[in-house]
C-alpha cells in the first residue's frame, strides 16, 4: 500500500443552514454542506458565489494610504516625471510590473521597469536598484510585491529625491518604511476588508483607484485580468473574496482573449480548449514565467508579458520555455542526488528532518527540490548550496509544524533567515553546516508531534456513489475556480468493491484503474489512481474505502464522469 495517511473529515456544520440551502437552491445535501463549509449560508451569498461579479470588488480607497499613493501617481504623470516600476523576480513580482507597465504606458511616456538580479541583488528592494533610479533621474519609484521591510533602502531613495510608493502584501516589520505611501492590506493600521491580495493584486487596486479618479473606464484595466489571475494562482494566496472574482474573470480572459505574452505561453505549453483550471496556471503557465528569474533574468518574463509584437513574442517565449526545460532537468537531477544522500545517511529512518547540501547545486531550484523531498520523506526539509562563499538555500515544512520558529532556535548559527511557518530561506557560514544540521534535528525532534510526520488528507464529506449525478457534477463545477481556501472537494465512500475490474496500467504498472460500486448500490464509476498500482492484488481480496475527487474524463470525444483516487484503505 501507499505511505500511510491520516484521513481527516472536516468538522460537521450547522444542519439548519444546510437544510435551508437545500430548500432555497434545490440542491443535494452534500453540495449544501460544501457551501456552508465555505461560509455561505443564504440564497444571496450563494448567488454571489456561483455568479462572481466585478461590481463586488472593494472600493480601493478603503486601503490605507491609497489617496496619497494615487495623488502622487497622478502628479507624476501630469508633470511628466520619470516613473520606475520595481518588482520582484518571481511570478507575482513580474506579473505585477507587467500589469502596471502595460496599463500606464498609455498615460505616461516616461515609464521604465526594474527587476533585481536574483543572484547579485537578492530578494526585494536593493541599493543597486535605488542607485539605478537616482542615476537615471527617476523621481517616483513604485515597488510591487516587495518593499514592506526595505526601510533602509526606501529611506535612501527618499533622501535622494526619489519618492517611493510601496505596494506589497507580505507581513510588515516592527516599523513601516518611511515611504511617500505604503499600500499593504496587512498593515497593522489598515482596515481594508480583504487581506489576501497578491502583490500584483495590490498594484491592481492602485490602478483601480487611478481609473476611478481619472474617469477612465474600468474595462481598460479589466482587460489585464489574465495577468492578475496568473499572479494570484502562482503565488498560492487564497482564492476567496476578491481573489476568486479576479481569477474567475482572469481565466475567462486567458481562454477567450489573452494578452500576447500569455497567449504565447499557452501555445508553447499546448494549453487548448475552453476549460482552464488554477492547476493549469500553477503547473504550466507560472513555472515558465518563474524560470526566467530562476535561470536567467526576471526581466525576460516582463519582456514576454509586455511584448506587443507577435513575431518577437514567439522568440522570447521560446527562450523562456528553454529556461523552464533547463530548470526541470536541474530539478530532476538535484532531487535524485538529494534523495540518494538521505537514503545513505545512517539511521535516517529515525530522523525527523532532512538537511542536504551540495556546492554544485543551482540556487534557483533549491526551493523546488525541498518541496519534492518533502513529498517523499514527509519531514521538515532544508536543501542548501554554495553561493558567494556561504551556504544558503530553502526550507519547507509539513502541515502543522512551525518551521520559522525552529529556525529561530538556530539563529546564532545563521547569517540571516526569513520566511514563515511553512517556507523559509537561510544563509550560514560553510564551517557551521554540520553543527546547524545537528541542531536543527535536535530542535525539530524535541518539538514536532508524531502525527505531524504523517501526511493528511482533508475530506470534505462522505458521499454515496449513487449521489454522483450529472446535475451534482454540474453544480460542483460552479464551485470553481478551486485553490487555497476553496480546494477541490474531496469525498470518501466506504464499502467499495472493484473485484476483477481492478488492474494496473501504465508502462511500468504503477497506476491503478478499476470500475467501482458500493455494496449498497448498483451504480458504477470508473476510478483511476496514479501511483497506486501496487495495491491491485490487495484490493481484489476485500471491500475498501475510497477517498477521491470527481472529474470529467474525455476519451475519443466521449465525456463521462470518473473518480480520481486520492487514497484507498481496506474497510
Amino acid at each position: 500500500m501507499q505511505m500511510q495517511k491520516n484521513w481527516i473529515v472536516k468538522d460537521s456544520v450547522e444542519d439548519e443552514k444546510i437544510q435551508s440551502l437545500v430548500t432555497d437552491l434545490s440542491i443535494d445535501e452534500v453540495l449544501a454542506k460544501l457551501l456552508v463549509q465555505r461560509g455561505i449560508s443564504s440564497f444571496e451569498e450563494a448567488k454571489n458565489w456561483f455568479r462572481p461579479s466585478l461590481d463586488n470588488l472593494h472600493n480601493p480607497y478603503l486601503m490605507k494610504d491609497m489617496d496619497k499613493a494615487n495623488e502622487r501617481l497622478i502628479r507624476a504623470i501630469k508633470n511628466e516625471e520619470k516613473i520606475l516600476i520595481y518588482g520582484d523576480y518571481d511570478v507575482d513580482g513580474t506579473t505585477a510590473v507587467s500589469l502596471f507597465y502595460l496599463f500606464l504606458q498609455k498615460y505616461s511616456k516616461k515609464l521604465d521597469y526594474y527587476i533585481p538580479d536574483r543572484y547579485k541583488e537578492g530578494y526585494g528592494v536593493s541599493k543597486m536598484g535605488i542607485d539605478f533610479a537616482i542615476d537615471h533621474s527617476f523621481t517616483l519609484l513604485i515597488t510591487l510585491d516587495c518593499g514592506i521591510k526595505a526601510n533602509t533602502n526606501v529611506a535612501y531613495a527618499q533622501a535622494n529625491g526619489v519618492d517611493v510608493i510601496v505596494c506589497d502584501h507580505h507581513n510588515q516589520g516592527d516599523v513601516l518604511p518611511n515611504a511617500y505611501a505604503v499600500l499593504n492590506p496587512k498593515r497593522h493600521d489598515c482596515t481594508y476588508p480583504f487581506k489576501d491580495l497578491s502583490g500584483c493584486g495590490v498594484g491592481f487596486k492602485l490602478l483601480q483607484a487611478f481609473c476611478q479618479n481619472q474617469d477612465i473606464s474600468l474595462d481598460e484595466l479589466y482587460a489585464f485580468l489574465d495577468i492578475v489571475a496568473v499572479s494570484i494562482a502562482s503565488d498560492i494566496v487564497k482564492i476567496v473574496g476578491e481573489n476568486r472574482i479576479m481569477v474567475y474573470y482572469g481565466i475567462k480572459q486567458i481562454i477567450e482573449k489573452p494578452s500576447l505574452g500569455i497567449d504565447a505561453i499557452k501555445r508553447i505549453a499546448q494549453i487548448e480548449g475552453n476549460s482552464l483550471s488554477v492547476s493549469d496556471i500553477v503547473f504550466k503557465i507560472g513555472p515558465r514565467i518563474n524560470a526566467a528569474g530562476r535561470i536567467g533574468s526576471g526581466r525576460l518574463a516582463v519582456e514576454l508579458l509586455t511584448c506587443q509584437d507577435s513575431s518577437i513574442v514567439m522568440e522570447i517565449v521560446k527562450e523562456v520555455n528553454d529556461n523552464n526545460e533547463f530548470r526541470k532537468d536541474l530539478d530532476k537531477s538535484m532531487t535524485v542526488e538529494a534523495l540518494a544522500m538521505i537514503a545513505n545517511e545512517p539511521n535516517q529512518e529515525l530522523k525527523t528532518t532532512n538537511v542536504v547540501f551540495s556546492p554544485e547545486w543551482h540556487k534557483g531550484v533549491v526551493g523546488i527540490v525541498a518541496s519534492r523531498i518533502t513529498e517523499v520523506y514527509y519531514r521538515p526539509t532544508i536543501v542548501l548550496t554554495e553561493a558567494n562563499g556561504k551556504v544558503s538555500g530553502s526550507a519547507r515544512s509539513v502541515d502543522g509544524f512551525d518551521l520559522y520558529s525552529a529556525l529561530e532556535k538556530c539563529a546564532d548559527l545563521l547569517e540571516n533567515f526569513g520566511g514563515h511557518m511553512y517556507a523559509a530561506g537561510l544563509t550560514m557560514k560553510k564551517e557551521l553546516f554540520e553543527i546547524f544540521k545537528n541542531r536543527f534535528e535536535e530542535v525539530v525532534s524535541s518539538s514536532i508531534k508524531p502525527e505531524m510526520l504523517i501526511p493528511k488528507i482533508k475530506i470534505d464529506s462522505t458521499l454515496k456513489i449513487n449521489s454522483i449525478t450529472p446535475k451534482f457534477y454540474r453544480i460542483l463545477k460552479q464551485f470553481e475556480p478551486f485553490g487555497p481556501g476553496n480546494m477541490t472537494p474531496v469525498f470518501v465512500t466506504t464499502g467499495i468493491v472493484g473485484n476483477q475490474t481492478i488492474r494496473a496500467i501504465g508502462n511500468d504498472g504503477s497506476h491503478l484503474k478499476m470500475m467501482v460500486k458500493s455494496t449498497d448500490s448498483s451504480v458504477t464509476f470508473d476510478a483511476i489512481g496514479f501511483g497506486f498500482g501496487n495495491n491491485v492484488e490487495t484490493l481484489k481480496q476485500s471491500t475498501f474505502d475510497l477517498c477521491y475527487t470527481v472529474e470529467e474524463n474525455e476519451f475519443r470525444g466521449d465525456i463521462k464522469l470518473q473518480l480520481r483516487i486520492r487514497d484507498v484503505r481496506l474497510s
